[in-house]
């Protein structure tokens, strides 16, 4: 009876093993190139104006957040899609991004992940040229409910 239910524990936990690795890191190598996406999306939006694109890769609640190279701070969903009045804006206008040195590592569960790279970007507000030019960046993006959604992040410039 013994060998029996000792039978029966080690098939459990292999099975569990077998569940959380399924639901976790199957495919590590698909799950870097979704995040790596995700991260390009994040700016590569605001190209055309897809604001869709965007919303798909931000968490909508109040575990957003965003740490601004201007010391403000962006927390939560609500704060966060102020800024559409601006991005939106026919005087904005994104002319080109680069994103380089991009790292990104996944976390043993396979659930969550974080990012470093350095962004360049150049936009326009009413022809007059803003942007970021060496701005360190990293951030956390979590799978949730199988979608890999950016839950915080985080910009600074070098000179800084």
């Amino acid at each position: 009876m013994k060998k029996i239910i000792f039978l029966l524990l080690i098939l459990l936990l292999l099975a569990i093993g077998e569940f959380t690795q399924e639901s976790g890191a199957a495919n590590p190598a698909g799950d870097k190139a979704v995040i790596e996406k995700a991260i390009r999306d994040s700016i590569g939006w605001a190209m055309a104006k897809d604001r869709t694109l965007l919303e798909s890769v931000l968490i909508h609640d109040d575990s957003l957040f965003i740490f601004n190279p201007d010391v403000n701070c962006t927390v939560g969903w609500d704060q966060f899609k102020k800024g559409f009045d601006f991005w939106m804006d026919p005087r904005f206008r994104m002319e080109r991004y680069q994103i380089r040195n991009l790292r990104v590592d996944l976390s043993l569960s396979g659930t969550v992940a974080w990012w470093s790279c350095i962004l360049d970007e150049r936009a326009s507000w009413d022809g007059r040229s803003i942007g970021w030019k060496d701005t360190r960046w990293t951030g956390v993006i979590e799978k949730r409910d199988a979608r890999w959604l950016i839950v915080q992040m985080h910009f600074s410039r070098a000179s800084d």
